[in-house]
């Protein structure tokens, strides 16, 4: 089976450098699973950094967008090093779209990506990346254990979600989606819709917890949210 992991940047680089310890254990989790892997990183707090200074100096959105897009592809040759130090079949550059994925993706265990195009967020690109070598499962994994009403970090009243059909999850990505470059949203109003229109299982759980990622990889039970029919 093929999975997409979509691994946000507030995973890889939580406090504004590399997380190695990370990286290391989700480099084990691909080496121990029989799947195969297509991976697509964001770029977390590196990317808005980024994105806010291009703005400062004048940059438009879609110029902004492009910077932020840079810092997704760093993330992805960390994740190529971490894989390939660890003995996992690794395409051994970042992939440069969903098509130059296909073949990389049924040679190897893994094949790694950052974001694509200004105004695309990598939430979709992970999906279009799933529909693209036709994965059965996503895993978004973030800094966030589940999938909120609201932002849980600000609500301490935030209602959680164990499981969501896809319109409900729609529904929650419509009123928190922005579109603008390094702004948190429950999951992409666009990628939302397009795991439901490829009915594409998605799972949602911490990078913090290395149990809950193996799980949810496998299509167990864990402590997050699976989105589903």
């Amino acid at each position: 089976m093929h999975v997409v992991l979509s691994i946000g940047g507030s995973a890889i680089n939580p406090k504004g450098e590399p997380d190695l310890d990370f990286l290391k254990s989700m480099a084990q989790i691909i080496k121990k699973s029989k799947n195969k892997f297509g991976i697509l990183t964001g770029g977390g707090s590196l990317a808005r950094v980024h994105a806010r200074a291009a703005r400062a100096l004048g940059a438009s959105e879609y110029e902004a967008d492009a910077i932020a897009i840079t810092s997704t592809r760093q993330n992805a040759q960390l994740m190529i090093a971490a894989l390939t130090a660890a003995g996992v079949k690794t395409l051994n550059r970042v992939v440069a779209d969903f098509e130059d994925a296909k073949e990389p993706a049924k040679e190897n265990k893994a094949a790694v990506m950052g974001g694509t195009i200004p105004g695309i967020t990598t939430d979709t690109d992970a999906v279009l990346l799933a529909e693209a070598i036709g994965a059965e499962r996503l895993v978004n994994i973030s800094n966030v254990e589940a999938i909120y009403d609201s932002d849980p970090r600000h609500n301490p009243g935030a209602k959680r979600f164990k499981k969501l059909t896809y319109d409900e999850l729609n529904k929650l990505a419509a009123e928190s989606d922005k579109r603008t470059a390094g702004t948190h949203f429950v999951f992409d109003m666009l990628a939302c819709k397009l795991i439901a229109r490829s009915k594409i299982e998605s799972h949602f759980v911490s990078g913090k917890n290395r149990k809950d990622m193996e799980n949810a990889i496998e299509g167990k039970k864990h402590s997050g949210t699976v989105v589903k029919s």
